[in-house]
């Protein structure tokens, strides 16, 4: 394979727009005039959608825009010295050291491993420095290539490259501090360095899982402590030696997400932090490890180290917190179920007609593509219909039969982890069989997924170990967990929902239910995709699976929460691409008209980079608009049979010119508010405050 960085991907000292999608433009072209690409711009089209998911720009004026594309046939790394800097998202400020990655699509690998080296390249000093002060294309190239592993060795590059970060995970790279270490006696335990081992990781598991580990590892060899560092990022992760962990005298968890296998951790001192701290607090947090590990009082990572596994919350997480998370891991499961689901029975619907549910499954069991069912009661595609109906319709109805057992077992599973899973589902099927509905299904994962997590902590003899995690477990969690749901709680949960929805047929055709559009579309528009977003769209997917043609409400609600979801993207890209431009940022403008298409589809974040950066204006503007098409919606009579697809599931929705507009009239008064607040409104201090020099961990959750 060709060097992934040659001197024709080299620009130095050159202008290549006035914003990011220019640069990054430019640089696709780049590409596939080297013959590495085919189409400049699909190229385009796949970094500028990475893009919008989470700005590239890094802290030290760096960018690193990356996509796997069909249109690449060759792995490039196209590098960019901007004069001047373009704003590629960083919090202290515009980039001017920029790296395109472009790598096939059935390469992940590839891209994955040559983004992580140079990720954790951009951690060293020496290394941008070098670049900015590199004088011509061969010098970039050898600089670059040696960072990625495709120049010469250490000691023949020496004088051309500067070193990349040693691997985290060897425990050499930290084991002998060198002369300069501290001498600090703190940093001691019984006389000798400390030994600490730390676990980084982030959402994405690339650029921030790899730059926290080297922060680390760097402050521990500054301060005189023995610490390695197992980062755990996409491609896979190289397990700290079991010796290495006995030995440790205090552990940090420096992740956003879960810690893979914590129980080879069990016992030992532990202190735990977003994996932004690793990078821009590495030092304090080596200290509050040496603080735990002299306190006898102090977390210790739970379970033992043969427990099946252990997902202890961490000490810094508050119990609200916690449960946020483990609801928000039950339903983003849940959720593939319900829009898979919910868009086969709304086709079904379209080529069977309503009637289907009456005997789909006689249908799809008598009749065959060969034997096709009569009569077809004046279908549009007559017999063929029918059959295909009842065939969607039937795919569709048993995937949302999964709904809250899905959610009870990931909910159990964010608890517990894999020895969580079997006693949820149980508890979910038993919160079905009792009526107790999606309500039943939270209350059963939780209670399978805290007993499940109990068990996983008790000390076992070592012949019965092995049983725990596939026999034990499972057994004694799904028989207590769904055991009261059986014997206590069900019913009471029954009635409760059976309440509920008598409440909500009540008010179909009365003002009552304008009120539930507003308080719904309130939701839908507070923090566009956050925990309050996905409250109200869970509530009205699970309502889905109740649904009928003799209660139809929860269509109602289900009409109300995808038009009030689709407000704010649309809005903005109304907003910023036609009411007042100049209101808004270039990059704004950018997103803008991506938000156009991702409004139409239900993709509420297609407004989030809008509401980064002026949270306050375009939160209240949103909540405004989207209460106006909740109230309309419901007003209107809209119903959706579909779960997810916006315009894109027309024939789900009716009716669906009360459907447009209600989005329309939503989308206006969002638009016109924000326009307003922005020409004759001050934007708050606190958001336009420059940034404090240590910047690394406020770009983290962008670009990890």
């Amino acid at each position: 394979m060709s060097p992934m960085i040659t001197r024709e991907l080299v620009s130095l000292d050159v202008a290549l727009g006035d914003d990011k999608a220019a640069v990054i433009r430019s640089l696709a072209e780049r590409v596939v005039a080297q013959g590495r690409a085919t189409d400049a711009g699909a190229l385009f089209d796949d970094a500028w959608a990475r893009e919008q998911q989470d700005a590239t720009g890094l802290p030290g004026g760096i960018a690193i825009p990356h996509a796997k594309s069909p249109a690449v046939t060759e792995p490039a790394l196209v590098f960019a010295r901007l004069a001047p800097a373009v704003d590629f998202g960083a919090a202290d400020g515009p980039s001017d050291l920029v790296f395109l990655i472009a790598a096939p699509a059935d390469a992940p690998q590839a891209h994955l491993a040559v983004l992580s080296k140079l990720a954790r390249s951009l951690m060293q000093d020496d290394f941008t420095a070098s670049l900015r002060a590199a004088t011509d294309d061969e010098a970039v190239v050898a600089i670059v290539a040696e960072a990625i592993g495709e120049g010469p060795t250490a000691a023949e590059g020496a004088t051309a490259a500067a070193p990349a970060a040693a691997p985290a995970t060897a425990p050499a790279a930290a084991a002998a501090p060198t002369a300069t270490a501290s001498a600090d006696a703190t940093r001691h335990v019984d006389g000798r360095p400390a030994r600490i081992v730390a676990v980084t990781a982030c959402a994405t598991g690339i650029a921030h899982t790899f730059m926290a580990a080297d922060a680390l590892t760097a402050a521990g060899t500054r301060e005189g402590v023995e610490l390695v560092v197992e980062p755990q990022g996409s491609s896979g992760y190289q397990a700290l030696p079991r010796e290495v962990i006995e030995a440790a005298d205090a552990v940090i968890f420096a992740t956003d997400v879960d810690v893979r296998e914590p129980q080879r951790f069990a016992g030992k001192p532990v202190v735990r932090s977003g994996v932004k701290r690793g990078i821009e607090q590495p030092v304090q947090l080596i200290d509050e490890a040496l603080a735990a590990a002299r306190d006898p009082r102090g977390e210790r990572v739970a379970g033992t180290a043969d427990a099946g596994a252990s997902t202890q919350a961490a000490a810094t997480e508050s119990f609200g917190r916690r449960i946020q998370r483990i609801l928000l891991t039950g339903i983003s499961y849940m959720i593939p179920f319900v829009a898979g689901g919910g868009l086969l029975i709304a086709l079904g619907f379209a080529l069977a007609g309503y009637t289907v549910t009456e005997n789909a499954a006689t249908i799809i069991i008598d009749n065959s593509l060969w034997n096709l069912p009569t009569p077809t009661d004046g279908l549009a595609l007559g017999p063929v219909g029918l059959y295909l109906g009842s065939v969607f319709f039937m795919i569709g109805a048993t995937s949302m039969g999964f709904l809250v057992s899905a959610l009870a077992g990931y909910i159990a599973f964010a608890i517990a982890d894999r020895p969580g899973i079997a006693p949820g589902f149980v508890a979910g099927a038993v919160a079905v069989l009792m009526n107790a509905g999606f309500i039943g299904g939270i209350i059963g994962g939780l209670l399978a997924g805290m007993v499940a997590l109990w068990l996983t902590r008790l000390p076992a003899p070592r012949w019965l170990r092995g049983l725990m995690p596939v026999v034990i477990i499972p057994l004694v969690a799904s028989i207590a967990a769904s055991g009261l749901m059986v014997l206590v709680l069900g019913r009471p949960i029954a009635a409760l929902m059976t309440g509920l929805t008598e409440w909500l047929n009540g008010l179909a055709g009365t003002s009552g239910i304008v009120l539930v559009g507003v308080i719904l579309g309130l939701m839908m528009c507070f923090d566009l995709g956050g925990p309050v977003n996905k409250v109200a769209y869970a509530f009205a997917t699970a309502g889905l699976a109740a649904a009928s043609t003799d209660s139809t409400t929860p269509y109602l609600i289900m009409g109300a929460v995808m038009a009030a979801g689709m407000v704010p993207p649309l809005a903005m890209a109304l907003a910023s691409t036609v009411l007042s431009r100049s209101s808004f940022t270039p990059v704004e403008r950018e997103n803008g008209k991506a938000a156009w298409l991702l409004g139409a589809a239900f993709i509420s974040e297609g407004a989030i980079p809008f509401a980064a950066a002026d949270p306050l204006r375009v939160i209240a503007a949103s909540m405004a608009g989207g209460a106006v098409t909740g109230a309309l919606s419901m007003a209107l009579g809209v119903q959706s049979l579909a779960p997810h697809g916006g315009v894109f599931v027309f024939f789900a929705i009716t009716p669906f010119l009360g459907f447009l507009v209600s989005i329309i009239a939503g989308t206006v008064v969002t638009a016109l508010i924000v326009v307003a607040l922005k020409r004759f409104t001050r934007r708050p201090v606190a958001e336009v405050a420059s940034p404090a020099p240590a910047t690394a961990g406020a770009t983290a959750g962008a670009t990890a």
